[in-house]
């Protein structure tokens, strides 16, 4: 029991009598099942965004970009404050994956699994925005160093623009492949689980053969924590880079040597407000309640009040010091009296409400660990950094040192169209993930299962023991089931002696279901009987045939007299690969196989 050992004060990270067979089925469900109403109708709804996107989109490109408000003073505007909002929203997936998992943090595990999914479709969001912005996006790739016709026209190393380019590809590219590693093992349950001949073979190539063996843990653990330490530089590098397409530049407001701690906070603060705004949907939409609970709420509120205090806290810097310097130019960046009380006041007070005052309330644990309330801070969050990028680069921008070049930017349909097209192409993209791929790690979830789980905390409360809990919480009468009365008696003291269960199970029930499965397909006798090769039946591998071997099962004859009544135990008993006997027909091909 000490190896399950958590504190009673601690509250559960899962609710309910849930098992490990219960969380393969829960989070199997939303992919195995069918789409309800409400998914199709914000899928709809998505669709639409991202199709009028597109159309601005084909038609900016197909006319130019001067069909957007930039004008000669203002040449940056909602472009690249789109470009660095996607890429901070970005931040959490890769901070929740990587960084919480060297801190071996266990409640990210319920949530980690979405947030690398948004990580992996914001960044592509995000770098649609400079490809765009090129005006002619069929020559992106003349920002790559690669020989050329030019002769001796290359990249500028010196540029930050092109330090952008490198750092969000490497950033895109671990993500992505740790998103990947940590979905082998849901690809694998979907594949075993499904009984659809195509999803079988396609979360099969998905999933990479993976079998569930011990070698295939344990790579799988070395590889999540080698990408984990090459993630988390990513966390920081990334928008340390994109801060320095500002801080390197002399416009005033913008060269500053505290935008890259800055920005990075910034970015850590509006992604975590993200993950809320999608997890606290989805929890609802799919039904995992039971999995994202009050108290991953109220962690992910907690960071998001660390990130934006320090947010706060480099407000109240840049503001200081702009009007310590005494430069009259100061008087005109985006947090300084100038803004507060210039032609763009609205953005610098959306700023400030949405980014300071509000997320205090957070303070108040009732308003932290309300749901409602949290779902509305995470989107005025998100709208007051979005502002907050707005007024880096359109406020800075519109008062040049010339008063002659001042000017005001006015965006047009086609800017706010192509920001439009990109939330629904984010959102696109996030409903077909959680259609087709599992939204919750399962097989890390059910790690935390002893040690957090609602019901083996009550179990371990009341000084009951954990032997045996491990099996489905709903009663599994295996005698019940069959109609061995005379074989009950026997049973409930002598085990078969070829029966090596104590691996698999460790209650006298469950052994005597074992005997009683035996008295009916029949035992095996190792002085007249030689086994069979169980792993020429489909769906059974060397470690199945292990399993099996341990619970007295080692014939063709013996499997060939199984029914669903058999299957259902061993689902209970090898959970790991639920309903596959039934599907791939063990009994028949075991009948074959003995002629």
């Amino acid at each position: 029991m000490s190896s399950h050992y958590e504190a009673p004060i601690r509250e559960p990270l899962i609710l309910g009598e849930k098992s490990y067979h219960d969380i393969s089925v829960d989070v199997g469900a939303p992919i195995l099942g069918k789409a309800n109403k409400s998914w199709w109708i914000v899928f709809s709804i998505a669709l639409i965004a991202f199709l009028w996107g597109l159309g601005c989109i084909v038609y900016t490109v197909t006319t130019g970009i001067g069909v957007w408000g930039l004008n000669k003073t203002i040449g940056w505007a909602w472009d690249i404050t789109n470009f660095v909002w996607w890429v901070g929203i970005g931040h959490a997936g890769t901070l929740i994956s990587a960084v919480l998992l060297l801190f071996r943090q266990k409640w990210r595990m319920a949530i980690n699994r979405s947030a690398e999914a948004m990580t992996i479709f914001a960044v592509v969001q995000a770098g649609l925005f400079p490809i765009i912005h090129m005006g002619r996006p069929w020559l992106a790739y003349w920002v790559l160093p690669i020989p050329n016709q030019f002769g001796s026209l290359w990249v500028n190393f010196n540029s930050p623009l092109l330090w952008d380019v490198f750092a969000i590809s490497t950033y895109l590219s671990v993500s992505l492949v740790f998103w990947w590693t940590g979905l082998l093992p849901d690809f694998a349950m979907i594949r075993d689980r499904t009984k659809s001949p195509f999803q079988q073979k396609i979360y099969g190539i998905l999933s990479f053969g993976w079998s569930g063996r011990a070698k295939d843990w344990q790579r799988f653990e070395e590889v999540s924590l080698v990408l984990a330490g090459l993630a988390t530089p990513l966390v920081l590098s990334v928008h340390t880079i994109v801060s320095f397409d500002f801080a390197t530049s002399v416009v005033p407001g913008w060269h500053s040597t505290i935008f890259p701690p800055y920005f990075v906070a910034g970015a850590i603060f509006s992604g975590f407000a993200m993950v809320q705004t999608l997890l606290l949907v989805m929890r609802k939409v799919v039904n995992l309640e039971n999995y994202i609970t009050i108290v991953h709420i109220e962690f992910m509120n907690k960071v998001i009040l660390l990130t934006g205090g320090i947010v706060t806290v480099a407000y109240l810097t840049e503001y200081f010091i702009g009007w310590y310097s005494g430069v009259p130019y100061e008087n005109y960046t985006y947090l300084s009296f100038g803004a507060a009380t210039g032609p763009y006041w609205w953005a610098f007070w959306a700023l400030i409400i949405c980014n300071l005052i509000v997320p205090l309330t957070l303070w108040v644990k009732k308003w932290r660990r309300n749901i409602v309330w949290t779902f509305i801070v995470a989107l005025i969050i998100n709208i007051g950094m979005w502002f907050e990028r707005f007024d880096i680069i359109v406020i800075c921008l519109s008062k040049d040192r010339l008063a002659s070049s001042w000017s005001m930017f006015q965006p047009t349909f086609v800017d706010i169209g192509v920001f439009v097209g990109t939330i629904g192409f984010f959102f696109v993209l996030f409903l077909l993930y959680a259609r087709t791929f599992p939204v919750i790690a399962q097989a890390e979830v059910k790690s935390i299962l002893k040690s957090s789980g609602a019901r083996y905390k009550r179990i371990r409360e009341s000084g009951e023991d954990l032997a045996g809990t491990a099996t489905d919480a709903r009663t599994s009468n295996y005698a019940e089931r069959t109609s061995l009365a005379s074989a009950s008696n026997a049973s409930d003291t002598y085990h078969q002696s070829t029966v090596h269960a104590d691996a698999l199970v460790d209650t006298e029930a469950k052994k005597s279901e074992i005997d009683l499965m035996l008295a009916k397909i029949g035992t095996y006798n190792p002085a007249t009987q030689a086994a069979d090769d169980l792993k020429k039946i489909s769906g059974v591998g060397p470690v199945l045939e292990q399993k099996l071997h341990q619970l007295g099962i080692y014939t063709y004859d013996q499997v060939s007299k199984m029914t669903k009544t058999e299957y259902d135990l061993l689902d209970e008993i090898i959970d790991a690969f639920p309903g596959r006997a039934e599907r791939d027909d063990w009994a028949g091909q075991a009948q074959n196989l003995k002629q």
